[in-house]
């Protein structure tokens, strides 16, 4: 398999565009982090809430639990220290619950963020590259056998413009048939030059 052509300009060319898509790859990931980070920090109330709750309740519970030590003192006393605690828990649960959401939407975002655009250019890079790969490799294997040549001349004829054929010859497809050689090189040469290759 063949990775890069032959002749300079196609080469750079392919090159350059493999390291723009590692580039915008490397860029986009990093900004879906960015952008989970970013996300991440609106749960700081929710944590505060949930620390704040969760020392309010026990601060009332050990207060219930004291005045229930206490001797001759009835257990009414401590129950409204309990309900509050038991309030207090019920914050710190939904500062929990705001953190877990948050959590959730940095995620979700962040994830279609990176897939959407890492996608975008990959599935449109990726296969042209794939098929360009799959046609020089073949193209490189059948350029050094005789009827490789007359592969790559049939193939010129099949897929170059029509402007490229006749600047070879006006009669190249006639000439073709025939078997002439130098019409076989040119084409072969015309189809190997189309794909960077020599």
């Amino acid at each position: 398999m063949k990775l890069y052509a032959d002749r300079a300009p196609t080469a750079l060319r392919q090159f350059l565009t493999d390291v723009f898509v590692v580039v915008w790859i490397y860029v986009w990931v990093r900004l879906g982090l960015m952008l989970f980070d970013l996300i991440q920090k609106l749960a700081v109330p929710g944590q505060k809430l949930e620390g704040a709750g969760n020392g309010l309740a026990d601060n009332l519970k050990g207060a219930g639990d004291k005045i229930n030590g206490v001797p001759g003192v009835p257990d009414s006393v401590a129950a409204p220290f309990n309900s509050a605690a038991d309030a207090a828990r019920s914050l710190a649960d939904a500062g929990r619950q705001q953190q877990e959401i948050i959590n959730d939407l940095a995620w979700i975002l962040a994830v279609m963020l990176i897939g959407f655009t890492v996608s975008a250019v990959v599935l449109v890079w990726l296969p042209l590259r794939i098929r360009w790969m799959r046609r020089a490799g073949s193209a490189t294997r059948m350029r050094n056998a005789t009827a490789g040549r007359d592969l790559l001349a049939l193939r010129a004829l099949a897929t170059q413009p029509l402007g490229k054929l006749v600047k070879i010859d006006p009669d190249i497809a006639a000439l073709w048939r025939k078997g002439d050689k130098q019409a076989v090189e040119a084409l072969a040469s015309l189809e190997l030059r189309s794909l960077g290759l020599r």
